[in-house]
């Protein structure tokens, strides 16, 4: 089964919220086998409505939408889909006094006028119960068995509408348009990479591993902490699309090696403190151009207080001096983004905090303050575990907040890699 996800409203166009609708409601589908085959946004005109559902009938004959079931004059949903299925709007007396009742008991007093409204329904749809809010979902469906689900927006009713209602609904259609024992699944797994480019990814994975794997697909994600690689399988039982996804996985990651840091949403943060805390070792941070953010990396993580003992954003130089320790004549000699002062930041974060590892990060986030030897996005970054200590020099590529995150994900590599059994 196939179906298009459109999602409505001008807050959604102009930016000011974000869709997380379209993007829960797909991952879900998947268990299910439903393949999302397009996804759109429109604002609250009946006619880009109309329009937008009309196309997406055409393609696929299925189309889920959220938004635009309130009972405000932008609410628009409900009349403009109405219209194009040629059904009469009709006033539903059993849900307009649920609907009262239910205003009465939570709020105390009479239903605005203006939520009668939610209780108008196109003649010969079904109501799909929303046991989260006030808003009906509606099931309409034409002559030609093509189906449209209105879903509210609001995203704590669309979560539970789509678990109590929407998902039975559609895996018994499902179920009765096939004689097979297990339904096919959507089904996907991630890989987490980071310290490679996507193009070197696809060198290494080469023709057989780089453009998919027997059964599946795959797609590079780009971002800050790295790439990830999306595997997806279409079409088979959940316990095979389970093992060929485990199979593919278990190919990418010997090929990739040590570059694969997790899967699914694993943190690479995590990663670390995991690391660190079955070696019984505590880190400490000296911090320039990152300002904190590998700290809070780590400590966004409940229960890293065992492993992160603290840290210094040693923003000037003198804080350099005073709190790290680090000697004023190699920041003269050297400058602030260096090996030298890295290391020794590194060092005095260690030995300053009583930590077993100590982390030192210095740079240029820009957009200013760059020069040909030293171009904006030049990081230095040092550990020094138990005394030894190792730096690298990267030039990370963004604006001033990407080049401050990469940093902090390169400082956490670095740890992890320095751990790896």
């Amino acid at each position: 089964m196939r179906v298009e996800i459109l999602t409505i409203g001008d807050e959604l166009l102009l930016g000011f919220t974000i869709d997380t609708n379209a993007a829960h409601l797909a991952r879900e589908l998947a268990t299910v086998g439903v393949e999302v085959a397009r996804r759109g946004t429109v604002g609250d005109a009946a006619g880009e409505i109309a329009a937008a559902v009309r196309e997406a009938l055409d393609r696929t004959g299925a189309v889920i939408t959220t938004g635009g079931l309130g009972p405000t004059a932008d609410d628009l949903t409900k009349p403009a889909i109405a219209a194009l299925f040629r059904r009469r709007m009709r006033l539903d007396g059993e849900y307009l006094e649920a609907l009262r009742r239910r205003w009465r008991d939570r709020f105390g007093g009479e239903m605005p006028e203006s939520n009668r409204q939610q209780a108008m329904i196109p003649e010969g749809a079904t109501i799909v119960p929303n046991r989260h809010g006030s808003a009906p979902g509606i099931w309409l469906e034409d002559e030609r068995a093509r189906w449209v689900v209105m879903l509210p927006g609001v995203p704590r009713e669309l979560r539970g509408m789509t678990g109590d209602e929407l998902l039975p609904r559609l895996r018994e259609r499902a179920r009765s348009a096939t004689e097979a024992t297990e339904l096919p699944v959507v089904r996907s797994l991630t890989l987490r990479t980071t310290g490679i480019g996507e193009s070197k990814l696809a060198d290494l994975l080469g023709d057989d591993l780089g453009r998919g794997f027997s059964g599946g697909t795959l797609a590079y994600l780009p971002a800050f902490e790295g790439t990830d690689l999306r595997l997806t399988v279409r079409g088979l039982p959940d316990g095979a699309a389970v093992a060929r996804l485990e199979e593919a996985a278990a190919r990418i990651r010997a090929r990739l090696g040590a570059y694969v840091y997790g899967q699914d949403g694993g943190d690479l943060a995590a990663v670390v403190l995991d690391r660190c805390r079955a070696r019984r070792l505590q880190v400490a941070a000296g911090e320039s151009c990152t300002g904190g953010l590998f700290a809070a990396r780590l400590t966004a993580i409940s229960g890293s207080s065992d492993v992160v003992l603290g840290g210094v954003v040693a923003y000037a130089n003198d804080v350099k001096e005073r709190l790290l320790g680090v000697p004023a004549e190699l920041i003269a000699a050297h400058g602030a983004v260096s090996e030298e002062v890295a290391r020794a930041m590194a060092s005095g974060a260690r030995a300053r905090l009583g930590a077993d590892i100590g982390v030192g990060i210095t740079g240029i986030a820009g957009p200013g303050g760059g020069s040909a030897e030293k171009p904006v996005g030049t990081v230095w970054t040092a550990m020094d575990l138990a005394g030894v200590v190792q730096a690298r020099r990267a030039v990370y590529v963004g604006d001033r907040e990407e080049i401050r995150q990469r940093a902090a994900q390169g400082a956490l590599d670095m740890i992890r890699r320095a751990l790896m059994d």
